[in-house]
């Protein structure tokens, strides 16, 4: 999948942008069936932490206890 994010997009803006179609592609996934519910944060959080890295350039610390779904959490991001 290719994302175009508009030229004049800050930091924030991408970071909701991709959260929102990660959040669209998992529901969709999650129609499949394909398990990804039970899973939780496990092996997802550490992608999480890293994207916001690379996007807001800063290091964050992703609790346990965080909301499990993308588009929660990016827009918690400020919190972590």
């Amino acid at each position: 999948m290719r994302l175009d994010l508009p030229d004049d997009a800050d930091d924030a803006e991408a970071a909701a942008i991709a959260a929102a179609v990660r959040a669209h592609v998992a529901a969709g996934e999650a129609d499949d069936g394909d398990g990804n519910a039970e899973r939780g944060w496990r092996g997802r959080r550490w992608r999480f932490r890293g994207r916001v890295e690379t996007l807001q350039r800063r290091r964050v610390r992703v609790p346990t206890a965080a909301p499990q779904d993308a588009w929660t959490a990016a827009g918690r991001t400020d919190r972590l």
